[in-house]
């Protein structure tokens, strides 16, 4: 079954939780490497994200000013 759409902030409270329970050190191994590759998961959702606002931020940007701008904020 497929996860419901989450939410960028939802995705990084989430990952900042993960973070603060490993970084605690106390969490049995089993349940670390469950967290971990939960926590890799997330990150991906939000560099997914962060690279589809991205390019619709270039887009929109193009739009309004008629010029291309590459990956830096640089004109081409």
């Amino acid at each position: 079954m497929a996860e419901k759409e989450i939410l960028f902030n939802e995705a990084m409270e989430q990952l900042e939780e993960i973070v603060r329970q490993l970084e605690q050190g106390d969490v049995p191994l089993e349940e670390a490497l469950t967290l971990y590759q939960r926590g890799m998961e997330l990150s991906k959702i939000c560099h997914g994200k962060l690279q589809s606002a991205e390019k619709q931020l270039v887009t929109m940007m193009n739009d309004a000013e008629g010029t291309i701008a590459d990956g830096a904020g640089e004109e081409q």
